[in-house]
């Protein structure tokens, strides 16, 4: 346990930060989501619609440090290959 009001402020902000981290990466990861849910509907408009929104949010992400700019491009290179697959 921290002794110190340095240590007692970092560990409130460490507090804070996991938090607000935790729900970017949570809202991200559901976008994500919703583009293989509707690839695996097969529609086509509607996951096009979902990677188009999902995009800012993975590269936003990864420009703040919660997930690496190598994860970031991964993830919408397999989509955008699955939307494509879907596309004939």
């Amino acid at each position: 346990m921290a002794n110190t009001p340095t240590a007692k402020k970092r560990t409130r902000q460490a507090a804070r930060r996991r938090q607000a981290n935790q729900a970017q990466r949570s809202m991200m990861r559901t976008a994500v989501k919703k583009v293989l849910r509707a690839l695996d509907s097969g529609d086509q408009e509607k996951a096009g619609e979902a990677y188009r929104q999902a995009v800012p949010l993975v590269d936003r992400m990864a420009s703040k440090g919660l997930i690496h700019k190598n994860k970031a491009a991964r993830q919408k290179s397999r989509l955008n290959k699955h939307i494509r697959a879907l596309q004939g």
